[in-house]
């Protein structure tokens, strides 16, 4: 059979097998629900402290942070979703954005897309960042308005050290006469606090809100509500739905995972020409999302910190030993020179092993030297195929990976 064939084959079956999904957009990441299960409590309290612009006044900045999965990001959007219409309704000047400020990527393009939503004209590059602010203040005191800017993963601006926007951002309100502007910073990141400018701080945390993760029993209450929307009667079992919300629940409660998860396990029982998703079905399904997970993991990385996992991954392929800090500090070095940029400090490189060991990319262990003190032993917590993978289709760090450190040749290590 050639491959038109083959492929043919393959649509077909698919055309022709409707006996799983009935909607499965249900079960993304990026879809709204019309209820928001086990976050009442945070919609009430993120609706409290924006409801103030309703009335002319400017809302006080919050935080809102938690691990990922626990609808930090979807009770953002259902409150501002509901604030519109009623400022709509009732005439209100009230205006709204939300950037993902990973996606973005750059403060440019935070502050671009910022632009974007007062219907202001910036190029998609080539100003830099202080005349796109200034574009971007002076149109907004022009619409005589209260800005809520929604700031998702800001974490991904304070790790690549770019603060200096957020800085801007918490004291605008003093450069401007007509409008006002509101910030709601949501991070995934726990301990994003110890890495903020104590002037940013002091500005961005007038208010906090806190989401813990779900337990098993909530989570197979949220997949239950999409399940009945996203498949066909009878085409899934309580087995595979409980397995779901089990698995995800023993990961931090993880309700993106547990959506995932019972998605995928859909698909996998529809490649097979199933009718009904089983238990087998999930465990196949979190194989596939464990290996694209750890993928997705080490593609979204700062630029500094793909750095110090490639500096890890040369050690390891020269020597096969588990890293010291100062090898990887002189290797982060030479990679930094060959990519024209300028390295961190070694107490900064020091801190992202231990964030990248927090996501469980590394492992890094304390160990006495003696009279010489004390380091850190590094290895790797994935596989070097797996940073290969991840990196070779990134145009600046595709060309480190079979790149052979200077360093590396002329020093001889042999510790344990």
């Amino acid at each position: 059979m050639d491959n038109t064939s083959i492929l043919n084959d393959i649509f077909e079956r698919f055309v022709s097998n409707n006996k799983i999904f009935k909607d499965r957009e249900v079960l993304r990441h990026d879809y709204l629900p019309e209820k928001l299960p086990h976050r009442e409590e945070q919609i009430i309290r993120l609706g409290q402290s924006v409801a103030p612009v309703l009335k002319g006044a400017r809302c006080s900045n919050i935080f809102i942070y938690g691990k990922t999965g626990t609808g930090k990001t979807a009770v953002t959007k259902y409150v501002l979703n509901h604030l519109e219409l009623k400022a709509k309704e009732i005439n209100a000047p009230v205006s709204f954005c939300y950037v993902n400020c990973r996606l973005a990527g750059t403060e440019y393009r935070v502050l671009a897309n910022l632009c974007y939503a007062l219907h202001l004209t910036v190029p998609f590059t080539g100003l830099s960042v202080g005349e796109v602010f200034d574009r971007f203040r002076k149109g907004l005191d022009c619409l005589k308005t209260i800005f809520i800017v929604a700031l998702d993963e800001v974490d991904a601006l304070v790790k690549s050290r770019s603060d200096i926007l957020l800085y801007e951002l918490t004291r605008i309100n003093e450069t401007l006469s007509n409008s006002k502007v509101s910030i709601i910073g949501i991070s995934n990141d726990l301990r994003l606090k110890e890495f903020l400018d104590p002037r940013v701080l002091s500005s961005l945390s007038e208010e906090e809100i806190v989401f813990r993760p779900y337990d098993a029993s909530e989570l197979k209450n949220i997949l239950y509500e999409r399940a009945r929307l996203a498949f066909h009667d009878n085409a899934l079992t309580d087995g595979a739905l409980s397995l779901c919300a089990a698995l995800a629940a023993a990961e931090h409660g993880d309700a993106r995972r547990a959506l995932d998860l019972l998605r995928v396990a859909g698909e996998v029982a529809e490649r097979k020409g199933a009718s009904v998703v089983a238990e087998d079905h999930v465990r196949e399904a979190e194989r596939l999302i464990e290996h694209n997970r750890v993928v997705e993991a080490l593609a979204n990385l700062t630029l500094h910190s793909k750095l110090v996992i490639l500096s890890v991954f040369h050690l390891v392929k020269a020597n096969g030993y588990k890293a010291v800090t100062g090898d990887i500090y002189e290797v982060y070095n030479e990679l930094c020179k060959e990519l024209a940029i300028t390295p961190l400090t070694q107490r900064r490189v020091s801190t992202l092993i231990n964030e990248l060991d927090a996501l469980g990319l590394l492992n890094a262990q304390v160990v006495s030297m003696g009279r010489y003190g004390r380091t850190k032993r590094i290895r790797l917590e994935v596989t070097r195929t797996l940073i290969k993978e991840a990196f070779s289709n990134d145009l600046r760090l595709g060309q480190l990976v079979d790149y052979e450190p200077k360093c590396l040749e002329k020093n001889s290590y042999s510790r344990d």
